[in-house]
């Protein structure tokens, strides 16, 4: 197990950027690039930081928050409700997907965040003893505001979160969760955005096609699982492999990986990584199909309530 780093600022310089666009082998299959997992949201913090040089400062002091949190146990009580509000840019009347489709998203989130979801107990899971358990936040669709364009595709600088480009303005970004839906293009299903970003793009945009488990919901990625992956980036987990080889993701009890998975790996797979630790595959950060990620780890379910402590960054939603 990796040693949790309590600074934001040694953090932020160990996430590099990773973009494979080259096809990828795993000890049971061999994935096209074209069904490959893609998630923007560390690239588009990247591109946040070096926009804003304040931005690092400001997330620097809310991870010295969340880990006082940690180190403490002094975290949120009860369960926090999320208000969703779906902003749904749509091109085609597929990608108009309909309240059942975006219900059901809502559905799966609240199944994956409450290890509720039926692989929750997936046979011969090595790190069945480190499972979160409920995570004590739950979501709740609060509004659907639908919009027309002819764009085909919105790329990752944010322009769906904007009127003034076609897009959306977020709704109460400090309260509620605004989840764009809409085509981004470039091989990205989703990204989102970290805490402590401006609170005009918070946020997650994701795919129509990767949204809920019906309608559009498009194999392999059709069982709503892009959306618990790219909330856990809203909610402060990085990617399980800390988007370097055999990087941290800031959380002790997860293992160290050498890159991303893909796909579904066989069980026992292996890290390249010093002491060849098992690897977490099956958890929702790693980048398998939705059908190979089932659980949050302990660690990680307490750095995502740590940021609704008070002063944290998302306390506003207390």
């Amino acid at each position: 197990m990796k040693k949790l780093l309590l600074t934001a600022s040694a953090a932020l310089l160990m996430f590099s950027c990773q973009n494979d666009n080259e096809s990828i082998s795993n000890e049971t299959n061999t994935v096209d690039a074209s069904a490959h997992r893609g998630c923007a949201s560390q690239e588009v913090l990247e591109a946040q930081l070096r926009a804003n040089p304040e931005l690092a400062t400001r997330m620097a002091k809310f991870e010295r928050i969340a880990n006082e949190a940690i180190k403490t146990g002094r975290l949120v009580n009860g369960v926090m409700e999320i208000p969703v509000v779906f902003n749904v840019l749509y091109r085609t009347t597929a990608e108009n997907i309909s309240l059942a489709q975006l219900q059901s998203q809502i559905d799966v989130l609240n199944r994956d965040f409450s290890a509720t979801n039926t692989d929750y107990n997936t046979a011969n899971n090595p790190y069945s003893s480190v499972r979160s358990g409920n995570t004590n936040i739950r979501f709740v669709l609060d509004q659907v505001i639908r919009k027309s364009t002819t764009k085909t595709s919105w790329g990752t600088n944010d322009a769906m979160k904007k009127s003034s480009q076609g897009g959306i303005d977020a709704t109460s970004p400090t309260t509620k969760l605004n989840y764009w839906v809409c085509t981004i293009g470039g091989g990205i299903l989703g990204y989102a955005q970290f805490p402590g970003g401006a609170a005009a793009t918070d946020g997650v945009a994701i795919d129509s096609k990767y949204t809920g488990n019906t309608g559009t919901a498009t194999y392999p990625f059709n069982l709503g699982r892009t959306a618990t992956h790219e909330i856990g980036h809203w909610l402060n987990l990085r990617h399980i492999w800390g988007d370097a080889t055999c990087g941290s993701d800031l959380v002790s009890d997860t293992p160290v990986h050498n890159a991303a998975n893909y796909g579904v790996p066989a069980v026992g797979h292996r890290s390249t990584c010093s002491g060849t630790p098992l690897e977490m595959y099956m958890n929702y950060m790693d980048y398998t199909d939705d059908r190979g990620m089932y659980m949050f780890s302990v660690g990680q379910k307490t750095r995502m309530n740590a940021v609704f402590a008070v002063g944290a960054a998302r306390a506003s939603f207390r």
